[in-house]
């Protein structure tokens, strides 16, 4: 297992996902059933076949059954579900299956697009696989051949939920036992934009061919302020504006409208498609280049490149009267990169906006 991660200069530990705390607390349940015997850490496979060793807490046995925790630990991740226990619940049983499901604070399936069956607990496939293919070393371990049932509970579950995307998603009662590597990254992108298709998805299944999109939170409050218009099809996608479009043409949208601030569209227009700051910054580089082509003078041009925001680059081109024409520009290549991104496959229609001066193309 990898346990530190370096991201812009600093190192970062990893943690363990949901999906390993469950598969450890069973593991170490099954095995104190065998030995009759409380244990103190439990020593797990991974997806990638590595192996963690993860304290247990918590540990409780009797005659064919057991139960016991796994405090979840995220690393360096700023994850809501850090420091909260993952509790296995384990029974012998007569048949020769191992079944799973998920107690008080494990999630249900109420929509289509999860992976999941309608009325299953949310626990997804990596993680399921996770417990089976540990509990099945453990029984050829033991000799023993019969089946067992597992239950995996959160008794915090339900109301960290409220901080997810699963009530959004269709997903009620609890928090989701996910993972797919079993070893959570640091501020991890993967998760962010697995999320993102999850969520797509969920949409797609609800019958949607169209998708309105939109960065962040400002965003949102623009669209319901001044456009009026809303509903279960709208995706806040942060940065990963790239992958949304890959993923709308994968799932078959037929239209995607895309809202932004001008300070996110320009990158947009330079064929940014993550517009984080992290990866460029040139969006007083854009603004001055097109304001030069249509007029301004070296004087004007400085100014521009000196602006802090986009929004005091719009004074200036408004002052110069030449901010329509430029936005006007700026919205067509931003357009030329979106239909480029999808390969003209859906349409894409994009509204740029300014707080201060609304609707700009």
């Amino acid at each position: 297992m990898r346990e530190y991660v370096v991201k812009n200069g600093k190192k970062l530990r990893c943690g363990y996902t949901t999906g390993t705390c469950a598969a450890a607390a069973a593991t170490a349940a099954a095995i104190m059933i065998f030995t009759g015997k409380a244990i103190e850490d439990v020593s797990v496979t991974l997806p990638d076949g590595d192996k963690i060793t993860i304290k247990i807490e918590n540990p409780y046995y009797k005659f064919q059954s057991a139960s016991c925790c796994v405090r979840k630990d995220s690393g360096d991740d700023p994850d809501v579900t850090n420091g909260i226990l993952i509790w296995a619940s384990v029974k012998l049983d007569a048949t020769d299956q191992i079944s799973i499901d998920g107690g008080k604070g494990v999630g249900r399936i109420t929509q289509k697009g999860l992976g999941i069956p309608v009325g299953q607990a949310a626990i997804n496939s990596v993680p399921r696989k996770m417990i089976l293919e540990n509990l099945r070393r453990v029984c050829e371990e033991y000799k023993y051949e019969g089946g067992m049932s597992v239950v995996i509970s959160v008794p915090e579950g339900e109301e960290v939920a409220k901080k997810t995307f699963n009530p959004h998603l269709g997903i009620v009662g609890g928090i989701s036992i996910i993972g797919t590597t079993g070893i959570v990254e640091p501020m991890s992108e993967k998760a962010l934009v697995d999320s993102l298709k999850i969520e797509m998805k969920v949409i797609r299944e609800k019958g949607y061919d169209s998708i309105l999109a939109f960065p962040g939170n400002y965003a949102e409050k623009f669209i319901e302020q001044k456009l009026g218009i809303g509903g279960e099809n709208c995706l806040k996608f942060s940065n990963y504006l790239g992958e949304v479009l890959d993923t709308a043409v994968e799932l078959g949208f037929r239209e995607i409208l895309i809202v932004g601030h001008i300070g996110k569209m320009v990158k947009v227009a330079g064929g940014m498609m993550n517009t984080h700051s992290n990866n460029g910054d040139f969006r007083m580089e854009m603004l001055s280049c097109y304001a030069a082509l249509y007029g301004a003078d070296s004087r004007a041009v400085e100014e521009i490149l000196s602006c802090v925001t986009t929004e005091q680059a719009l004074d200036v081109l408004e002052k110069l009267n030449i901010q329509d024409v430029v936005i006007r520009k700026i919205s067509e290549r931003a357009e030329f990169y979106l239909s480029k991104r999808v390969a003209n496959k859906i349409k894409t229609k994009l509204i740029i906006y300014s707080n201060d001066k609304g609707i700009l193309n």
